[in-house]
């Protein structure tokens, strides 16, 4: 059996914050907002994964108004959610994600991105793709205001 699960967060970008990006810090003047480390593309990653093994939601398993989850590392998360995923018996065939981001350019972070989600996932470089897009400078993306990803992954049982 194969499932097609996909993911997708947005966060607004403030000042005092780091910018997070599948478990790397890119160097910016602005990170995510969010309950957790605010990491837009671990959260994306493990909503395509829960939604592919039909699991539910980042949301259901890690609560925003839980404040045990409040600046909780994203890639911990994730890796809970993995490991329930692999006890259900599935297992990443690939993902592939897009990051949406004005600044920092994500292009000479890419290489590290990719080696930080499999380390985190535990699986194979080939298995993960990640490409990056601009927001044209149309707002929110375009004008430095939020960091959105997208992930589409593939499971297989």
């Amino acid at each position: 059996m194969i499932r097609v699960g996909l993911g997708y967060d947005i966060h607004r970008l403030i000042e005092g914050r780091r910018l997070l990006l599948g478990g790397v810090e890119l160097p910016f003047e602005k990170g995510e907002d969010g309950h957790s480390d605010g990491d837009v593309l671990y959260h994306a990653i493990t909503d395509a994964i829960l939604g592919a093994a039909g699991l539910g939601d980042i949301g259901s398993f890690f609560p925003p108004e839980d404040m045990k989850w409040k600046d909780a590392d994203s890639a911990e998360l994730l890796k809970t959610v993995m490991q329930k995923v692999r006890d259900a018996g599935w297992h990443i065939e690939n993902l592939d994600c897009v990051v949406k981001l004005e600044k920092p350019k994500f292009i000479p972070y890419r290489t590290q991105v990719i080696e930080s989600i499999t380390r985190t996932l535990e699986v194979a470089p080939e298995q993960v793709f990640v490409k990056a897009k601009t927001g044209e400078r149309l707002p929110p993306v375009g004008t430095s205001e939020a960091v959105e990803a997208t992930v589409v992954c593939l499971l297989s049982k």
